[in-house]
């Protein structure tokens, strides 16, 4: 399942003309799922990639240079208005509770989607891509098996 989070993110950059060259990407996060994969999807985009995560030292100094921020990093509104630049693009796989229960991102989307040129929500952002795309491998593993099929 891991690998359609990861298709579905590089599927919006690619939506949303987003282009990945050149770009300083600070990854928030160093999951095997989520947060080490894009690293590989980000570098053969030509990105430049920072992967930040937990024991980060100044970590605002990473988040406050990067064109684009990947949070993944499982803590309810962590990245907040302060901590990126303008214009930044902003794609938050993080799903989390707050203290009311409600479902929330890892990005204080209230106060940083005002900063961002491009911003996911949560819910109904990177969560719909995910089923998309895992829709989408459905679809690809069923056309490779009829081709398997010998039709009698």
């Amino acid at each position: 399942m891991f690998l359609a989070h990861l298709f579905g993110v590089i599927k919006m950059f690619e939506e949303y003309d987003i282009d990945l060259d050149g770009k300083n990407v600070v990854i928030l996060g160093r999951s095997n799922i989520v947060g080490r994969p894009l690293i590989q999807c980000c570098l053969q985009k030509n990105a430049t990639v920072t992967i930040c995560h937990s024991k980060t030292k100044n970590l605002i100094e990473y988040t406050k240079k990067a064109d684009i921020i990947i949070s993944a990093i499982g803590k309810p509104k962590f990245l907040t208005d302060n901590m990126v630049k303008d214009g930044v693009v902003i794609i938050d796989v993080g799903i989390n509770r707050d203290e009311n229960g409600k479902l929330v991102g890892d990005v204080d989307f209230e106060h940083v989607e005002k900063k961002a040129s491009y911003i996911t929500p949560v819910p109904g952002g990177v969560g719909p891509m995910t089923i998309a795309m895992l829709m989408n491998n459905v679809i690809k593993a069923t056309k490779e098996q009829c081709k398997e099929k010998t039709i009698l």
